[in-house]
């Protein structure tokens, strides 16, 4: 493990998107950096950024400014600029997959269909990328309703549970930063 750890969240910039499903990245990113007292300002690579420190290492928050499909190449280029191995690299993502408010982290794996996570894989050239999703997902929902799904704001009932599983997805940041990937794959799938 490098020096230098990266924390990336996807979501769709702008206030178009604020409150729906398919922000959670950014939202867990958020209250990452409320808690580390990160400001979360500077625009660079493509990108909202945050630079300090945590726990010995250098840490980048990092909220790709640009749509979710095209989330790849500000990734690549900020990896690419301060050497950062994969290992130390974490996305954190929405997941239709898992049921709303369920959390899961893998130290790899395909992008299970997100299209934000496939576009990093491919411009990384490597499925061996730490991954945090957080569940927003609904088994009754049709594949051509999907993007309908995901820009849309959850219901009041989802939106307590969610609004839990972001401070949830939050401490397993923390923890992967402290402990690494299987510790914190332990304490929080």
């Amino acid at each position: 493990m490098s020096d230098f750890k990266m924390v990336v969240g996807l979501g769709n910039p702008g206030k178009k998107y604020a409150g729906t499903r398919h922000k959670f990245g950014f939202r867990v990113i958020d209250a990452l950096a409320d808690q580390l007292m990160m400001d979360m300002k500077k625009k660079k690579f493509g990108a909202v950024i945050s630079l300090g420190k945590f726990e010995g290492h250098k840490l980048m928050l990092f909220k790709p400014w640009s749509f979710m499909n095209l989330s790849g190449q500000p990734v690549a280029t900020a990896v690419g600029f301060y050497k950062i191995s994969k290992q130390d690299l974490l996305v954190v993502t929405d997941d239709m997959d898992l049921e709303p408010g369920k959390i899961r982290l893998r130290e790899k794996g395909s992008s299970g269909g997100h299209k934000g996570l496939e576009d990093i894989i491919e411009k990384l050239g490597t499925e061996q990328i730490p991954r945090l999703r957080v569940g927003i997902g609904s088994s009754h929902v049709q594949s051509t309703d999907t993007v309908d799904f995901v820009l849309d704001v959850p219901t009041v009932d989802e939106a307590k549970i969610l609004e839990d599983a972001i401070y949830r997805a939050k401490d397993a940041v923390i923890c992967w930063l402290k402990h690494g990937c299987s510790r914190a794959m332990n304490e929080f799938n």
